[in-house]
């Protein structure tokens, strides 16, 4: 009979998350910033990775306020070279990589038609190569580390039900492939790798380009809940994905969206 899994087991004591993207404009809650503090608190030593160091300095500042341990690392998650040293720096300071959880992304709007080659190429390179990138160093990482590791892809549900977002749509369905492939690959190294497929949610990514209250209340009123998103709801899965809690999981994709993908029109009560 299998072990049973204690509360307990949620916790990271002792473990190395590298969580990408963990800056945020603004002083705000990222889904990275969330999830790099969510982490924290369950004990995991936190390698806050962003491009910008200054955002990502200011992640570490509320995780040691809390009395966790973190450090932040600037890297362009586009440049092989960066992902090499950001791996290479998390061994040389911990010993050990754990945990990846992966949160670099841009949006793109428009048809194939409207779409241009240059931008194309970019949100691929943004939304999927990173991951890649990112994978190719932690996984040896996290074999040399000796426990197994997991993996945490943070896609979209743009991905499973397409809006008019088309290379945005595409380069998230190849996040969802990638992830589900190297929850195979890795398998034998007790590695799992699972995704999140965020519906809307209220970040700085999304209020810094500017939102006004209508549209808000539109996005809350198209989930059957009635309520928006936040970074922390993207963080607590991931949570739940990296810890032991979810050792029977890999391959997934959790869509954490409020219901939003299962909805339909509104039911006429007297039809």
């Amino acid at each position: 009979m299998a072990a049973d899994i204690s509360p307990d087991d949620q916790q990271l004591d002792g473990k190395v998350a590298i969580v990408t993207g963990a800056g945020a404009a603004e002083g705000g809650i990222g889904n990275g910033r969330a999830a790099s503090i969510l982490l924290a608190r369950a004990g995991a030593s936190i390698m806050a990775v962003d491009r910008d160091l200054d955002r990502a300095a200011e992640t570490v500042a509320m995780i040691e306020a809390e009395g966790g341990v973190a450090f932040a690392h600037e890297a362009d998650m586009t440049v092989e070279a960066d992902c090499e040293a950001m791996v290479a720096k998390a061994m040389a300071t911990f010993g050990r990589v754990d945990a990846l959880d992966n949160n670099v992304g841009i949006g793109s709007s428009g048809t194939v038609v409207d779409e241009t080659v240059d931008n194309w190429e970019r949100v691929m390179r943004v939304n999927v190569q990173t991951m890649f990138l990112a994978a190719k160093y932690a996984v040896p990482a996290m074999i040399a580390s000796g426990g197994g590791g997991a993996i945490v892809n943070v896609s979209s549900i743009s991905a499973l039900r397409p809006r008019g977002l088309t290379a945005y749509s595409a380069s998230k369905g190849a996040v969802i492939s990638l992830t589900r492939a190297m929850a195979i690959d890795h398998a034998p190294d007790g590695i799992r790798a699972n995704c999140i497929a965020p519906g809307p949610v209220y970040t700085p990514m999304v209020y810094s380009r500017g939102m006004s209250e209508a549209a808000r209340a539109q996005r809350r009123g198209a989930s059957p809940l009635g309520i928006e998103g936040s970074g922390w709801d993207i963080g607590n899965a991931a949570v739940f994905l990296l810890s032991a809690r979810a050792r029977y999981i890999t391959g997934q994709t959790l869509v954490v969206d409020g219901g939003i993908t299962v909805s339909g029109p509104a039911r006429d009560p007297n039809a």
